[in-house]
């Protein structure tokens, strides 16, 4: 992986507390309001990950195979990953 891997684990570490939180959130039977909150707040910090992973990808493995006359799959995985997040 290209991407700063300090700063992805620290925000998938965050994301991976918030769900504990919301865990609890739920088995303590806490306002439904609140509880969506949270779950879009981390949702928000995973995307913000993915974003940083897949820039990172497109800056270095990308970039490397468009050096080439091949056929460039890196390019073709990168496309597909941004047509799931478009379309998820």
């Amino acid at each position: 992986m290209k991407a700063d891997k300090e700063k992805i684990s620290r925000s998938i570490k965050i994301a991976r507390g918030q769900l504990d939180g919301v865990l609890r959130m739920i088995e303590e039977d806490r306002y439904c309001v609140d509880i969506s909150n949270q779950l879009l707040a981390t949702s928000a910090i995973l995307k913000k990950a993915n974003q940083e992973i897949l820039r990172a990808h497109i800056r270095s493995c990308v970039r490397e195979g468009l050096q080439t006359d091949e056929p460039n799959p890196k390019l073709e995985e990168a496309l597909a990953l941004l047509e799931k997040m478009i379309t998820t």
